[in-house]
């Protein structure tokens, strides 16, 4: 008999902040006891709930269940920095320019974001969770303003558009006096992404999808012409199974030796005061993204996303075994505070509420599994660095495939490569985090 089970669950270290910011959620719902579906989707983030709401729109007589393993917007998708970004991203470049002419991606990533904004419209989810506001990438020293030009470069000849800030303007935007220059483009959408994947989460339910939290599948097994999904406290049986659990594809024995596990930490600060939002100056919502893929990520929110605060995200770790330690959140809260006081020294004195840690996945030839793996089981997974974009992407495509639907979505992930093999063990982590500390100390002005 064909089954597949799961050498792992998933493991998250630090609270997930966005979701902590936010009012309370009902009690989860649990699957207790055995059900039939038409198809069975693991995991609750960004591509299994495009998943679910792609299924509804071909077939709205589907009986559908997602089996999310922790609390929706608690594991990885609510740990993302909230960038849902329409231009190349490419984090493994200099300057994200990504490999030649890259309009079919932006096209695709863009519809990604349409599909997104389709979601908060049907399920009316909060609109200052979903704010098409663009994004910075901010340059704080004279190689970073180069890379940030050499980009812009690339966007002109695709014919997209950009604004190169001075130093003056930045300052008017973030209340800091860090950055010497940065590169608005107005494309990406800036989520609140607990409050977005809650929203549809709720969506969802209301609309007939079962949603079911703390129920992690542990087995996949063939029965008759479908599967049997086995969790702690019940089963599952479906005609068909997509496994949109991102990196965690490989703990079910896909793709190993394949997927890079990478950790990304990140710290929020508390919600700021009157006298310290006073002596930060700025605007009330900005999110900037440094000019090198390695450098700092910062992000200032406001009441109507939890409060008035300043999120750093820096600092990466590479974790086949997909678990961060606690002594990793602890140097890198170190180094969060560290970057936090440089870009506010006014404001060093601010306390961080929140550490974290957060997965994503990457391939070396960056690119992401969206196919049949076995006959009824597929795959929306690998998100290579744009967990909200891509993911959204994969899950419309797996979502496609499983219906027997061709689309643009199933065509593009149909057409690349097979993820390519990584060195084996040590060498692939020790050749990695030394990569990483490098690129890390390279960007370390940004």
């Amino acid at each position: 008999m064909t089954q597949y089970s799961a050498r792992r669950t998933p493991v998250h270290r630090g609270p997930a902040a966005w979701s902590s910011i936010l009012p309370g959620q009902p009690a989860p719902v649990t699957l207790a006891g055995d059900v039939t579906v038409d198809v069975a989707i693991i995991g609750g983030g960004f591509a299994g709930l495009a998943t679910a709401r792609r299924l509804r729109q071909i077939d709205p007589s589907l009986k559908i269940a997602v089996l999310e393993a922790s609390r929706l917007a608690e594991g990885a998708s609510g740990r993302n920095s909230g960038f849902m970004i329409d231009l190349p991203h490419e984090l493994t470049s200099d300057d994200y320019a990504g490999h030649g002419d890259d309009r079919a991606m932006i096209a695709l990533n863009r519809h990604a974001i349409g599909f997104a904004q389709g979601a908060v419209d049907e399920y009316q989810i909060d609109r200052n969770f979903f704010d098409p506001a663009g994004k910075i990438n901010g340059a704080a020293s004279a190689a970073a303003d180069a890379l940030n030009r050499s980009y812009a470069q690339h966007l002109a000849g695709l014919g997209e558009r950009s604004e190169i800030l001075d130093a003056k303007a930045m300052t008017e935007v973030t209340g800091s006096r860090h950055y010497l220059s940065g590169l608005y483009t107005p494309g990406t959408v800036m989520l609140q992404p607990a409050g977005f994947v809650r929203g549809f989460g709720e969506g969802l339910r209301r609309a007939g999808v079962l949603v079911f939290e703390n129920t992690p599948v542990t087995q996949i097994a063939r029965q008759g012409a479908g599967w049997a999904l086995t969790t702690p406290r019940g089963r599952v049986s479906a005609g068909k199974v997509v496994l949109a659990n991102n990196g965690h594809i490989e703990s079910f024995g896909f793709a190993r030796g394949r997927l890079m596990h990478v950790f990304l930490y990140a710290s929020m600060t508390v919600d700021l005061g009157k006298a310290d939002l006073a002596k930060l100056g700025g605007q009330p919502r900005w999110g900037v993204t440094p000019s090198d893929p390695m450098g700092t990520t910062m992000r200032r929110i406001d009441t109507a996303l939890g409060g008035n605060r300043i999120v750093t995200r820096t600092c990466a770790t590479f974790l086949p075994g997909m678990e961060p330690t606690e002594a990793a959140l602890k140097r890198t809260a170190t180094v969060h505070r560290r970057k936090f006081a440089d870009r506010f020294p006014h404001l060093q004195d601010v306390r961080q509420e929140y550490t974290w840690a957060g997965h994503l996945c990457l391939t070396r030839n960056a690119v992401s599994i969206a196919r049949e793996l076995d006959q009824g089981l597929y795959a929306a997974a690998v998100c290579n660095g744009l967990g909200t974009a891509r993911s959204t992407l994969t899950g419309i495509a797996a979502a496609d495939l499983a219906m027997g639907l061709t689309s643009e979505a199933t065509r593009h992930f149909a057409a690349e490569a097979e993820a390519e093999k990584l060195p084996p063990e040590p060498f692939a982590s020790l050749g990695a985090n030394v990569f990483l500390r490098y690129k890390e100390w390279r960007a370390r002005a940004d």
